[in-house]
């Protein structure tokens, strides 16, 4: 990195580095969930949740979550633009982990000792950040005593927030080094026993010939309509299978929505703002204050861009226009535009120059290195020697402050568009855009000390546009606003409950062509509503808030709509009622209904061919069937209960004296034959050292917690917080 790349940064390297460290978790994702201990003290009033009777801390916990939204902020790049909510679920999931991690262990002694810990930071293969603090720039090589040394420096003389960014790093490699030996450890216990693999050759050894009659569950022998299921037969049947029917605590709501969008009307009048500003603007000459008088979207940029990085709509207009002359207004996205071209400019694309600084300041500290009055002597004395014939490298090498572009020999190569940015130093960037050529050289000033410039050569030159931009966003009117306001407060007032709301609806906005949305199973930590564009987390407190059948009303507008809901169900954290269960509990006890009838019709198995002729069904027959899976045979999606008959030693010659209810269909099954034929991969020492080696490789992309957070006790109280 260069001592201009360090200048657009403000000298934020090192701050950057412990924040993007220190945020490991975070995108270790499916790794680790977790970090920091002491999350255990305060009490129940401050308790955001617990794992296991554990609390977590709701101050620290909140501390995370600003923490977390501030390296955001400052690395939008990072993880995307995330809105609040997703940032409160990542760290939330983050100290669920590093709770059930710490719980476990610690109950088998996995400890992470201080050799190790050192190893990891500076050893051979350190973490990327460490790696770049500890690189001889010179050489490219890793040092680990370079390393270490700024680590030092910033536990010596660090701010007290990049101590505690350093701890956390640390903290994080502890947590992935637990995690990995963790997850070690259950690879290396995975066993394929010989015997089992054995008995699994012997298996699929077998031949099967089977005939079979097949009744599929849809047959017009069944009439869905005549077969009832009760709630108590649906309350029994959870009962037996509680775990297949837990819920987690969520509502529903139906809802209408009133739109608050800009309207035709609004649009035109943007547009008419911009109509009458269009004359002023064309006869300006400050640009920078008229836009920003005017109020415009998007803000002055002073400086020149070529054609071919202007990210703007009508572009070939924009460049075609005369020095003050004005195009528009034009549509941009969702504001309308004037541009008015100020200068052009024939500019290099790019600049490669060359540079020595004397620094005045330690850009890793802070600390003064000289006095501005011997910087400057040493500078021009470079510049003299120079001239004189001395060496550009060998002076830079000796005397250069940038440490970071010792590698290039101080050589550099900065865009047009960087070099007019805010944040580049701005004497450094007049010199080598705009008041020099190729081979000029110059001492130049700036915040951070005496530089030697050399300019090296101008890279595709071009030509290159001033544009004043004067936007004014598209929003709605008050008057827009006020009318889909007073519409929802108007339908919320007449609907006090579900009928009223039905019967308000039907009535009064259908016919207007406003639809009625469902939303279901809205957490109760969620900020949106699937459909509902746009984040609200007082609504959905609301829902909350309300009983079931009550009417709520949004208290602002939701993206562009303002929102009137009424809650239709609302389910708590355990097991599902039969009426929530019952679209999946009922198709499985009427088929069991279906297979007795089936049983009652057929009667006692004789033959075959008998029960054929009962049921006025063919026989079909199946050859070479084996156990293993992912055979091509033609049976009703591989039903396992036919396969399974099939081997049964007791049925080999015989009728299944029972039919078989299977997962898609009844079935009455004769097994003609099972012989036994030689099996590939026979050979059990290559399957069992196979079958451990992909083992292995699973188990590098698996969570190791998965099974610890399913079995976990946790309380979410996050939405008393938030």
């Amino acid at each position: 990195m260069s001592v201009i790349q360090k200048i657009r940064d403000k000298y934020a390297r090192i701050s950057v580095i412990l924040i993007s460290i220190a945020m490991i978790g975070f995108i270790l994702i499916d790794y680790v969930s977790g970090r920091s201990s002491g999350l255990f003290s305060g009490g129940s009033a401050n308790t955001i949740g617990k794992v296991n009777g554990k609390r977590i801390n709701a101050d620290e916990f909140q501390i995370r979550v600003k923490q977390q939204e501030d390296f955001e902020q400052q690395n939008p790049g990072q993880f995307g633009k995330r809105d609040l909510g997703q940032i409160v679920d990542a760290v939330w999931n983050q100290e669920i982990g590093q709770i059930l991690l710490n719980s476990v262990v610690d109950k088998l002694g996995i400890q992470v000792g201080v050799k190790e810990l050192n190893d990891l930071m500076f050893g051979a293969n350190p973490p990327e950040d460490i790696k770049r603090l500890g690189t001889d720039p010179q050489t490219g090589i890793y040092n680990s005593a370079l390393a270490i040394q700024q680590i030092n420096a910033i536990k010596k003389r660090g701010t007290s927030e990049d101590k505690m960014r350093l701890n956390a790093f640390i903290n994080q490699l502890e947590i992935q080094r637990l995690l990995e030996k963790y997850n070690s450890l259950l690879a290396n216990s995975t066993n394929f026993p010989k015997w089992f693999l054995e008995k699994q050759n012997t298996d699929n050894s077998l031949l099967a010939k089977i005939s079979l009659i097949r009744v599929p569950y849809t047959d017009t022998m069944f009439v869905d309509s005549t077969i009832h299921i009760s709630d108590n037969e649906i309350a029994d049947y959870i009962s037996k299978h509680k775990d297949e029917f837990k819920q987690k605590e969520s509502r529903s709501i139906e809802y209408v929505a009133f739109n608050a969008a800009a309207s035709a009307a609004d649009t035109a009048a943007i547009k008419e703002q911009l109509t009458v500003l269009k004359p002023a603007f064309d006869t300006i000459s400050d640009e920078h204050t008229f836009l920003a008088a005017n109020g415009s979207a998007i803000p002055y940029f002073d400086g020149y861009v070529p054609k071919s990085k202007m990210q703007v709509p009508n572009k070939d207009e924009i460049t075609s226009l005369p020095k003050n002359a004005v195009f528009g207004p034009y549509l941009d996205g969702s504001s309308y535009v004037l541009a008015k071209m100020v200068d052009e400019k024939t500019l290099p694309d790019s600049v490669r120059c060359r540079h020595i600084l004397i620094g005045t300041v330690d850009p890793q500290t802070g600390q003064p290195l000289m006095d501005d009055s011997t910087a400057h002597k040493r500078a021009d004395s470079i510049a003299q020697a120079i001239k004189n014939g001395a060496n550009f490298d060998t002076l830079e090498t000796k005397y250069s402050t940038d440490i970071a572009a010792h590698k290039d020999k101080g050589v550099m190569t900065f865009s047009s568009v960087d070099i007019q940015g805010e944040n580049f130093a701005k004497e450094f960037g007049q010199f080598i855009l705009f008041d020099g050529k190729p081979g000029d050289k110059k001492v130049v000033k700036t915040s951070f000390g005496w530089h030697y410039i050399e300019i090296l050569k101008f890279i595709n030159p071009e030509t290159q546009y001033k544009v004043a931009y004067m936007a004014k966003e598209i929003v709605p009117s008050t008057e827009t606003d006020n009318n889909a306001n007073n519409a929802s407060t108007q339908f919320a007032g007449n609907s006090r409950d579900i009928k009223s709301f039905e019967a308000n609806f039907e009535k009064e906005l259908q016919p207007k062509g406003i639809n009625k949305f469902i939303a279901n199973n809205i957490d109760p930590n969620a900020y949106s509503i699937n459909g509902i564009n746009g984040t609200d987390r007082q609504f959905i407190k609301k829902i909350y808030d309300a009983h079931l059948g009550e009417v709520i009303q949004s208290d602002g507008p939701i993206g562009d709509q303002y929102i009137v809901a009424v809650v239709t169900e609302i389910n708590k954290e355990g097991t599902q009622s039969p009426a929530q269960a019952r679209l999946r509990v009922e198709p499985v006890l009427r088929n069991r209904k279906k297979a007795e009838l089936f049983k009652q019709k057929l009667g006692a198995i004789t033959t075959l061919e008998a029960a054929a002729q009962k049921l006025n069904r063919t026989i079909e027959t199946i050859d070479s069937l084996r156990m293993e899976p992912g055979q091509s045979v033609p049976i009703s999606g591989h039903d396992p209960k036919v396969i399974g008959a099939a081997f049964n030693q007791a049925n080999n010659g015989k009728v299944v004296p029972q039919p078989l209810a299977g997962i898609y269909g009844l079935y009455v099954e004769r097994v003609d034959s099972v012989t036994a034929t030689a099996v590939e991969n026979a050979e059990v020492s290559v399957k069992q050292k196979m079958l451990y080696q992909n083992a292995l490789q699973t188990a590098r992309f698996s969570d190791p917690l998965a099974p610890l957070r399913n079995a976990a006790n946790i309380k979410d109280y996050r939405s008393k917080f938030y």
